[in-house]
């Protein structure tokens, strides 16, 4: 799964509840399905009564909903359950818990340290109104059985209105890589009903988002349980469903990225033409060793079966450097990758050891200022290749924009994302706002940024409408 970086997200408002209701603050860290599970966990304590919380000082409840594929990700909720650890002292009945990955991986150590009353895995949110009038009660609560077939399908997710939406498809990982937690932290693969999936699609459509982003840790082995239909099947039926609705989706494994697929996507135009293929590393013998179940020249195969079917389509990848064993042979053949394929874009990240996992028996043994050298060279390397692309490619270019909101660094100026997932900026105009649709030029570009003028704006597929799920906070 594509790791974000860390964040922090507030709740969303709730709808206004009884006078007195408890009141929730969610904090989420990682990746895009840890946001996804978020508005899940909401859905489920909205429907139970509780409120919101704008500020962590004004809950009755501090969930922090955690990853744990890497271990900075973990250190960070450490720091941040120290630094709630006052408030807890200041306020006897408030209740803290963690949910999530780490709460999966860490629960023995995680009840142990006294910081938190509540420890929920990623699939037992069900039970979370059960356990928090425990923790009320003054007993801790803890939940972290993994399931083979909880998918949270009957339940809708708790959205803030906006333009863009994930919808988990798929829970949990079958490959089984000797360096991932995830298997571990949210089970074995099960998939949702298509339809299902395809009627929540429709429902934001109505409710006025314009992009949607079909998530699962590898969505390329979705199967429909009831008909068989694969992945490319349930794109399709999507890009059907919603023709003028942006539709994209995290993660490929390479192993499974079919023809068909690469296919579906080509004869799609509102398909977006994005893919993220993470390659790991530009060593067979490494990729053995991680048990990702391709070559490097298997994976070539592939980049060019996209690119001579979609040639515009973006291409982004994961990197690992200083795998166990990686020589300096290893991660120059990885760099050679990176100069044969020339992504648009990489995450890039040095090894971080998972303890549950193949890899963790054999030890970390490439040094860690080597590891941080080649990161380094990783990362120069993918850079200068953005930036090339960029101005080679891009510049001068038209895209099709769907304005995100104000730049971050000048609110004078729009801020939008393109077809192939690239950032635009460009002057702000009266009659453009969020979710509108322009048509830019691109003038100028730095590796990550695009830089555009003004050309047309597009008319909107759907005017946006006021959704009755919008929540409002509850009276103290």
């Amino acid at each position: 799964m594509l790791e974000l970086p860390v964040i922090r997200q507030t709740t969303p408002s709730f709808h206004r509840t009884h006078v007195g209701a408890r009141r929730v603050y969610i904090e989420t860290y990682g990746c895009q399905m840890n946001v996804n599970d978020s508005e899940i966990v909401l859905s489920i304590l909205n429907a139970n009564g509780y409120g919101a919380a704008e500020l962590p000082d004004e809950a009755d409840v501090i969930l922090l909903n955690t990853c744990a594929v890497r271990e900075h990700a973990e250190q960070r909720i450490w720091e941040r359950l120290k630094q709630l650890n006052p408030a807890r002292r200041r306020r006897p009945g408030l209740v803290i818990g963690i949910l999530g990955c780490m709460a999966e991986r860490l629960r023995s150590r995680l009840l142990n340290t006294g910081l938190v009353e509540l420890i929920v895995g990623p699939d037992e949110y069900r039970k979370l109104p059960q356990l928090l009038e425990q923790a009320f009660a003054g007993d801790r609560g803890i939940a972290v059985r993994l399931s083979r077939v909880e998918t949270y399908d009957d339940i809708e997710p708790l959205r803030t209105d906006g333009i863009s939406a994930w919808v988990t498809i798929m829970r949990g990982c079958d490959k089984f890589c000797t360096f991932c937690i995830v298997p571990f932290t949210r089970g074995r693969e099960r998939c949702r009903p298509l339809q299902s999936i395809v009627a929540e699609v429709e429902r934001l459509w109505e409710r006025g988002f314009q992009e949607v982003t079909l998530l699962g840790q590898n969505v390329n082995s979705y199967r429909d349980p009831a008909t068989g239909a694969d992945f490319a099947d349930l794109l399709a039926a999507c890009a059907r469903a919603v023709p003028h609705m942006r539709i994209r989706y995290l993660t490929s494994h390479p192993r499974d990225m079919s023809d068909k697929l690469i296919d579906t996507m080509a004869a799609y135009a509102n398909i977006c033409k994005y893919i993220h293929l993470p390659v790991q590393s530009g060593s067979n013998r490494i990729l053995a060793l991680m048990n990702r179940g391709y070559t490097v020249e298997q994976y070539l195969e592939r980049i060019e079966r996209i690119r001579s079917t979609m040639p515009d389509c973006a291409l982004s990848t994961d990197i690992i450097a200083g795998f166990c064993t990686e020589t300096e042979e290893d991660h120059r053949a990885t760099l050679e990758l990176l100069r044969t394929v020339r992504y648009d874009g990489a995450y890039m990240f040095k090894y971080s050891p998972r303890e549950g996992t193949k890899a963790w028996k054999w030890g970390d043994d490439v040094p860690e200022e080597v590891k941080i050298r080649r990161l380094n060279e990783i990362i120069a390397l993918q850079q200068q290749i953005s930036y090339e692309i960029n101005q080679q490619r891009e510049v001068g270019r038209l895209h099709e924009v769907l304005v995100e909101g104000p730049s971050k660094r000048n609110p004078e100026q729009w801020q939008g994302r393109t077809d192939t997932n690239k950032v635009v900026i460009f002057p702000r105009h009266p009659d453009v706002g969020v979710g509108s649709r322009v048509r830019t030029r691109i003038t100028a570009a730095t590796s990550a940024t695009l830089f555009g003028e003004l050309v047309e704006i597009l008319p909107t597929p759907l005017p946006h409408r006021q959704s009755t799920a919008t929540l409002t906070p509850s009276e103290h």
